[in-house]
């Protein structure tokens, strides 16, 4: 697996870095950022994972988040991923929510999508074994985040992964992809139509299946227009009552879904990664 630098620069005595190799599970380049704090020069140290949302690249969170000052001064790595394979032979659709820039965090099973969109292998297995290898990242020391689709798939992946994840936090996330609209088409479209192999990839769905974490942390903001049709944190926050699993679920008056809405939270969300890695 061959790691290519696309660029690099030094910010807040780290280095953040672009990224690209080819893929075995999409069979695709594919891209990522990562960001190695100060504190690596001293040995390995622990890693973030953050998932971007619909239509978003890896440069999304890189560049908006506002979250590498933090990170260097709590010793942490941030990679982010891209959230599909893309290429002019990866299959699409005309819609933002389904195909290139909307993988789901999901191993399709269906035609054409199967043969390309395998996000879940790629996060869990091959970028992981890439960054290891080439970066001192320590894999004892892990954590996951993300926003939106891909707050679906930090809270799916640290549910199926719990002596993996030793933190895992979300910003607006699709919390049951199974009782949503973007959800039902995405995994309708990937998995098919047998709502049983939905079930690994729906956040309620693990928790209601016996699925445990130490602990959650959900920021939401309440003036997100898709916080009624598509989010729906209420549902998380009835099952997680239900099964005794803890969460701290906050709800923002007045934030939206956007960027800006990330980099006024981040802090804290690295600030309680961080306290669960060390």
């Amino acid at each position: 697996m061959a790691l290519e630098i696309l660029s690099a620069a030094k910010t807040f005595g780290g280095i953040i870095q672009y990224c690209r190799h080819q893929s075995v599970c999409t069979k695709t380049p594919m891209r990522f950022s990562v960001f190695t704090p100060p504190q690596a020069t001293c040995g390995k140290v622990p890693i973030l994972w953050w998932l971007s949302g619909l239509t978003c690249t890896e440069d999304n969170f890189t560049v908006k988040a506002c979250a590498y000052r933090t990170a260097a001064e709590l010793g942490l790595m941030i990679v982010a991923p891209d959230t599909s394979p893309r290429g002019d032979t990866v299959p699409n659709d005309e819609a933002y929510d389904f195909g290139q820039g909307a993988g789901f965090y999901v191993d399709a099973t269906e035609t054409p999508w199967a043969e390309y969109f395998q996000m879940y292998s790629y996060v869990t297995e091959e970028l992981p074994a890439l960054v290891f290898e080439n970066f001192p990242a320590d894999p004892i020391h892990q954590g996951i985040s993300g926003h939106s689709m891909g707050g679906h798939g930090a809270l799916t992946i640290g549910l199926k992964n719990p002596s993996v994840y030793k933190s895992v936090s979300a910003f607006s996330p699709i919390v049951a992809p199974s009782q949503c609209p973007w959800g039902i088409k995405a995994m309708g479209g990937y998995l098919g139509p047998d709502r049983t192999t939905w079930r690994p990839y729906d956040a309620c769905a693990l928790i209601e299946d016996g699925a445990r974490l130490p602990d959650i942390l959900i920021d939401q903001g309440l003036a997100d227009t898709f916080l009624e049709s598509q989010l729906k944190p209420a549902l998380l926050e009835a099952v997680c009552a239900k099964a005794k699993q803890p969460l701290t679920l906050r709800r923002q008056e007045a934030y939206d879904h956007s960027y800006f809405f990330i980099a006024t939270f981040i802090e804290d969300h690295l600030q309680w990664h961080a306290k669960r890695l060390k």
